[in-house]
């Protein structure tokens, strides 16, 4: 039987106040010093992937990041920013534990700052 699991994601600009499209998105497996590339993209115009990270079997127990470029995107839409930035990439690592589970690993971001949650 195939699991329901899922993981997704969005991408929040609170600098401007609404979703951030176009940011590249990376999504990694860790096990132990080994790293596997799984997923890259970039989010929609509702600053969600398509289709999110990952779901049913592929969806394992383990340890994930994510990569947020939210440095390129900033410059993208206009943002002045030092070199180097503040935040460029923003990396985001958790853990699975229940891979029948619902993981939403949300982004709020601005040039200066960001936050991050386990959401529904």
């Amino acid at each position: 039987m195939a699991s329901e699991g899922r993981l997704t994601t969005h991408v929040l600009d609170t600098m401007h106040g609404g979703p951030a499209v176009g940011v590249r998105v990376e999504l990694r497996r860790v096990v132990g010093d080994v790293v596997t590339v799984l997923r890259d993209a970039c989010t929609n115009a509702d600053g969600r992937l398509d289709g999110g990270l990952l779901s049913g079997d592929d969806l394992h127990a383990g340890r994930y990041e994510i990569s947020f470029h939210v440095g390129d995107y900033f410059r993208a839409r206009g943002v002045v920013l030092p070199d180097p930035t503040f935040l460029d990439v923003v990396p985001v690592r958790f853990a699975v534990a229940d891979p029948a589970g619902h993981y939403h690993v949300p982004l709020l971001v601005s040039p200066w700052a960001y936050s991050t949650y386990r959401g529904s």
